[in-house]
């Protein structure tokens, strides 16, 4: 439960430090007095979002602390997943800087935002008064049939499934979608993988082609060089073999007087060796290079075919050709097996299907087993609020296979009568503001029995009714108040006598300045409260008498 919160620098309110008690706790107070206040700042620590135009002090952070009593929950799994210090009595704060800048701890831990919502969503409820419309949203409706037949772990695996059945839909999709692109490019791929492949490609094969042309255009400057060389060599009488044979003998001779001239003479040896290896070379290279116009013909025909290709697909050689004509292949490959993944794809996405199908009829037939449980708590609980005739009917639909979404298979609408003889239609059309006030209260009395939340606030739930009927309405409180904490604004006088602690809040100016106070009233103050809320500011003498038959009758 909610034992203290402490608020500082936070709209109208300067510093307030509030205790509550165990079972009813009423908050009462003048329109505008800053009930809804205490609501936002303890918004805050509930992890709503923050603003800096709540500050009170623009140049001060504003700083709200929630105390909670948590000895009797079953919280220690959620401190020790998120390794939290767990503490009977845990403490929620919540800051916000001038610059905006927000920060939250819980034990003096800082953690995410999304964390503080996590807990406290198992530590608080507060329920207004426009929340009362969420009854007419079917999704509320079925998400409260789920709650009473206890669905939530059967829920957490089926949207785990559903999740999983969505991704596979979405991938069939993609891949039916890219199958039929592929299918139509299938004809234009095949038709350039095979210009590519007909062409029968290799690698080096164009310089060597290059080179090749270059030669045969050539060729008879190419011959004429080659004899005039092998003229110098070997022909004249003085030729390069001659003068190197006289030059050999000559050295030879010399040895004799010095052997570095043996040396000299094993060299020019080499050389002579080499000249006559290069002139046998380039006899041969003479013989090869002949002009043949048919071969440059076909020469100059395979460069064609490569130059066009290359000019075609925008790249610069033969790699890059091989390297496109690959790919044309693998995408070809791949149009031609897409067919085996769409149906793979299938087969699992009808898994799934029967799986989300078989979880969703489970989910459902505890929906349906609960229906007649919750209609008929309901009808107990509405003689309790002075709706003795009233009865809420839930109409329950299964859904054909094919429309199952998100929630499962069912549709429901929760329909209401509020007399005998009366049809039942929806709650939108038939029920008064008082009406939908206590048929809320009451959905929620019945659902808080099955609930471990320790605290749960209804911000003046009790729109639209009064006397009698509001008496009851506060006599439900209080017997929902019996297991769990209830923290109630209202305007009610038979409510607010309810209460085991009653607060009331109120404006007060100090140096120019107003501010939004509160203080607990003590069973005299509560008297003068509760009478003032008969009659008026000037309570009269009935009144205080009605204010203490009230709280005697209450307490």
């Amino acid at each position: 439960m909610l034992s203290r919160l402490v608020i500082q620098n936070y709209a109208l309110i300067d510093s307030l430090d509030i205790h509550f008690t165990e079972g009813l706790n009423i908050i009462t107070g003048e329109t505008g007095a800053g009930k809804s206040i205490l609501l936002g700042a303890l918004g805050l620590i509930l992890g709503h979002r923050a603003d800096t135009q709540s500050l009170l002090n623009k140049e001060k952070k504003c700083f709200i602390e929630g105390e909670f009593n948590i000895e009797e929950y079953s919280l220690n799994d959620f401190f020790g997943e998120h390794n939290l210090d767990y503490e009977k009595t845990t403490i929620i704060r919540r800051e916000i800087n001038p610059d905006g800048k927000s920060r939250a701890f819980i034990n003096d831990t800082p953690v995410a935002l999304g964390i503080l919502k996590e807990l406290s969503s198992r530590l608080v409820d507060i329920h207004s008064q426009h929340e009362n419309l969420s009854i007419n949203n079917p999704a509320f409706q079925l998400s409260y049939i789920d709650a009473f037949a206890s669905n939530q772990k059967l829920l957490k695996e089926y949207k785990k499934l559903f999740d999983g059945y969505q991704k596979s839909k979405e991938k069939l999709a993609l891949k039916i979608a890219e199958g039929d692109q592929l299918t139509k490019d299938l004809d234009y791929f095949q038709f350039q993988f095979n210009e590519l492949d007909d062409a029968k490609l290799v690698a080096g094969e164009q310089a060597e082609l290059e080179q090749r042309l270059e030669t045969l255009n050539n060729s008879e400057t190419i011959k004429s060089g080659i004899g005039r060389v092998l003229f110098l060599v070997n022909d004249d009488e003085n030729s390069m073999t001659n003068q190197m044979m006289e030059t050999k003998r000559i050295v030879s001779s010399l040895s004799r007087y010095n052997p570095k001239f043996q040396e000299l003479h094993d060299r020019l040896n080499s050389v002579a060796i080499e000249i006559n290896d290069i002139s046998n070379d380039l006899e041969e290279l003479g013989l090869d290079t002949e002009f043949e116009p048919t071969m440059i013909d076909q020469i100059n025909e395979r460069l064609d075919l490569i130059y066009r290709l290359e000019q075609k697909h925008r790249l610069h050689d033969i790699a890059e050709l091989l390297s496109l004509q690959e790919s044309l292949k693998s995408k070809i490959d791949s149009i031609n097996s897409i067919s085996d993944d769409i149906a793979k794809l299938q087969i699992d996405l009808s898994k799934l299907e029967r799986e989300i199908i078989l979880k969703a009829d489970e989910i459902s037939k505890n929906r349906k087993k609960v229906i007649p449980q919750i209609e008929k708590k309901l009808k107990e609980l509405f003689n309790e609020v002075a709706l003795t005739n009233a009865v809420l009917k839930i109409n329950h639909e299964v859904l054909p296979h094919a429309l199952i979404n998100s929630s499962g298979l069912d549709k429901v609408h929760f329909l209401f009568s509020a007399n005998k003889g009366v049809e039942y239609m929806e709650l939108s059309k038939v029920a008064s503001g008082g009406e939908l006030s206590r048929l809320t209260l009451c959905l929620k009395a019945l659902i808080t029995e099955l609930m471990e939340l320790p605290t749960i606030i209804f911000d003046e739930i009790d729109a639209g009714v009064s006397g009698e009927v509001a008496n009851k309405v506060g006599l439900l409180m209080q017997s929902i108040a019996k297991k769990h904490q209830v923290i109630t604004i209202t305007h009610l006088p038979q409510i607010a006598s309810k209460g085991r602690s009653h607060f009331f809040v109120y404006k007060e100016v100090k140096n120019d300045r107003t501010f939004t106070n509160i203080k607990l009233l003590d069973k005299k103050d509560r008297v003068i409260e509760i009478a003032k809320m008969l009659s008026g500011e000037n309570p009269t003498t009935n009144a205080m008498e009605n204010a203490k038959e009230l709280l005697s009758s209450s307490i």
